[in-house]
């Protein structure tokens, strides 16, 4: 699965080793509190030495890895107990972000919407995992790109990574999450409908439901 920062574009060997070794910890292929050996990422990412540690200084930067003097790398650990700063700092900015998005979106932007919006009424049976995950990440971000700015959607991205890390750890005990999809309806159409307070509503519905559902889960 490819979960790539949307506020980046890969442009040199260091932001496609970046994108790579993101993906790979919030999906956690790489398991939290696991050692990061670079010449283990050098030859599966098939790059050198250098791409890989300009990668992973940025990484480090998001908390993603931690580094430890004389001990090395390792991929950040997950805490449950993390959960509320997270959805504390997300309930705000992506209120904020709601909100804005229903106030600044362009033609193109409500064009995206409206796609988003169709892609959900297809939702149809027991869809792959991987779909639905692609889909709410798309939805989110697509939000954010929204507000026009640019700082809001760093910010954003940088905490929807760590929720979507947690979400990653409890995913084989979350039930329903094609409901948790279906959700985003409401608000995407209420973006489009330019309707700030209705937006705005149901952004904080949906990450005080996220939370709550992951805190049951784990």
């Amino acid at each position: 699965m490819s979960l790539i920062h949307p506020a980046r574009e890969v442009h040199s060997l260091s932001d496609e080793a970046y994108a790579q070794i993101r993906s790979m910890i919030i999906s956690c292929q790489l398991r939290p509190g696991s050692v990061i050996s670079e010449s283990d990422l050098m030859e599966r990412l098939d790059m050198g030495r250098t791409p890989i540690r300009e990668a992973l200084r940025n990484l480090a930067n998001e908390k993603l890895i931690e580094v430890y003097p004389r001990r090395g790398m390792f991929v950040a650990g997950v805490d449950v107990k993390d959960l509320a700063s997270i959805s504390e700092v997300r309930g705000n900015l992506e209120i904020l972000a709601a909100g804005h998005a229903a106030e600044r979106s362009t033609d193109a932007d409500r064009a995206i919407f409206a796609q988003l919006i169709k892609e959900i009424d297809s939702i149809k049976g027991e869809p792959k995992m991987e779909k639905l995950i692609n889909l709410d990440q798309r939805i989110h971000h697509s939000i954010y790109a929204a507000t026009h700015n640019d700082f809001l959607v760093s910010t954003l991205d940088q905490y929807y990574a760590h929720a979507l890390r947690i979400w990653f750890m409890a995913l084989d005990r979350i039930e329903d999450l094609e409901d948790a999809i279906i959700e985003h309806r409401a608000m995407l159409q209420s973006i489009l409908d330019g309707d700030k307070k209705a937006a705005e509503r149901a952004m904080r519905e949906h990450i005080e439901g996220f939370e709550t559902t992951i805190r049951k889960s784990l």
